[in-house]
């Protein structure tokens, strides 16, 4: 599986919009592996927007979340 310090260093980005109401608003799930996204992080977003990829493996001090399906 891929850890998202595979993909890289940290990719500096900016908010545009202010922040959300809400915290949860950060995340969205993947259409294509289930994995929740943190969208303020660059590196998952862009990871996650093209199909047939795998979901990305948990690490320490990362905001990988995974979707629990019933």
């Amino acid at each position: 599986m891929t850890k998202l310090s595979d993909l890289g260093p940290p990719i500096p980005c900016k908010l545009h919009g202010g922040k959300p109401e809400r915290e949860e608003d950060n995340f969205y799930s993947c259409p294509y592996c289930g994995q929740i996204v943190d969208q303020r992080v660059l590196r998952q977003v862009m990871w996650h927007e093209g199909p047939g990829h795998e979901p990305l493996e948990p690490e320490d001090g990362a905001t990988i979340l995974m979707e629990v399906r019933n």
